[in-house]
């Protein structure tokens, strides 16, 4: 399978789930990004259209700590400053947007941190 096709195989899985998960104002949707050598979340309102918290490998605050730590290690890290961020604007529940990839390994690093660090899904 060349890159373009898993490309788009992974945005046909995205589209099956954003046609079931929507985020409300009482609700946001934890999005996440993977990128081969960073990985992106935000919280989204998607009835304002607004991203509400947001955090990845790149955020100063965890540029230090990162060093040195495997890729799901830095997921953790960017799982618990999204939930800290989002928890000081008020956001305890989210609905988790996967982003058409498995929940395994990154993405499920990041996810159980940010439960940890507070957030419900």
């Amino acid at each position: 399978m060349s890159k373009t096709e898993r490309r788009a195989a992974r945005i046909r899985r995205h589209r099956r789930v954003r046609a079931r998960v929507e985020g409300t104002v009482s609700r946001p949707r934890l999005c996440v990004f993977r990128s081969l050598s960073h990985i992106y979340a935000q919280v989204v309102d998607d009835a304002r259209g607004h991203t509400l918290a947001s955090a990845s490998t790149l955020d100063p605050e965890i540029n230090g700590a990162k060093e040195g730590k495997a890729k799901a290690a830095q997921a953790e890290l960017v799982g618990s400053l999204l939930a800290k961020r989002a928890l000081s604007q008020g956001i305890s529940q989210v609905v988790f947007d996967r982003g058409g990839y498995k929940y395994h390994g990154r993405v499920k690093a990041l996810a159980e941190a940010a439960r940890q660090g507070g957030l419900k899904f």
